[in-house]
């Protein structure tokens, strides 16, 4: 559904892990971070669920899926959608400033957007951002039953304010729809985020997080990417998303 006159609202919160002792390094930080805001009562969104399935294939990307529930009154209430995606989506339509909020939609690196269905548009996104690259590096540590965080600058420190989130996500989803604009369709999704939660902050300076994996865990969540995040002050003293300054990804569970 692009674009129609509704918006929504939530922040974002939660994570995922296995249990076993792992250590992480990363080969190579990924180009991009890639959500994507989707609903299973919006028409115009398999195409775009179907596109992040094949990005997500793409070792150099983190592509998520973050469903929405502004649709549910369609007839048919999304069995992956959470308020708070929605109001993440907002809170970015907002800082950008252009409060363009709709499905399909993708956002990448948390500050500029396109159609999710449009590939090409998302690539030439793709190609932009990588030219400026992360500005934090994230190394990942499973160890005595916690997760180490190590955040450090790509370039010289400077002073920043940002936070460090942990996304427990499902690899590969399908889910069958009896009712509403997707009637008798299977739909599939990649790296469905399972909820995201704030783990520390990140000044500019090197800095190392730890969050025990007991509380990193989400039911259906096989994997979860770490993000840092700028923010910035919104109404309330709640704290808004911004541009995403460093991702990683977490182990499988096996």
């Amino acid at each position: 559904m692009f674009p129609r006159p509704r918006l929504l609202a939530a922040t974002v919160a939660a994570l995922a892990l296995g249990t076993a002792a792992q250590a992480q390094t990363p080969a190579k930080a990924p180009k991009a971070v890639i959500e994507l805001f989707t609903s299973q009562g919006c028409s115009s969104c398999p195409p775009a669920d179907a596109l992040v399935v094949e990005l997500a294939k793409d070792p150099s990307l983190i592509a998520l899926t973050l469903p929405v529930t502004y649709w549910d009154y369609l007839g048919w209430k999304d069995t992956l959608g959470k308020d708070s995606f929605a109001k993440r989506q907002k809170f970015y339509a907002k800082a950008r400033g252009d409060g363009q909020v709709y499905t399909p939609q993708v956002v990448i690196n948390g500050a500029s957007h396109a159609i999710g269905s449009e590939k090409a548009e998302i690539e030439k996104a793709v190609s932009q951002v990588a030219t400026t690259a992360f500005t934090a590096r994230i190394g990942l540590k499973e160890e005595n039953g916690a997760l180490q965080i190590q955040v450090s600058p790509t370039g010289s420190e400077a002073e920043t304010t940002a936070g460090i989130w942990v996304l427990p996500t499902t690899r590969q989803a399908a889910v069958p729809v009896t009712r509403g604009e997707n009637q008798g369709r299977t739909l599939s999704y990649a790296n469905v985020v399972r909820g995201m939660v704030r783990v520390g902050d990140w000044t500019g300076k090197e800095t190392t997080i730890t969050a025990p994996l007991a509380a990193t865990q989400a039911p259906e969540a096989d994997g979860y990417v770490v993000v840092v995040q700028a923010e910035w002050p919104g109404k309330h003293g709640l704290m808004m998303p911004g541009a995403i300054l460093g991702a990683a990804r977490g182990l499988t569970k096996r």
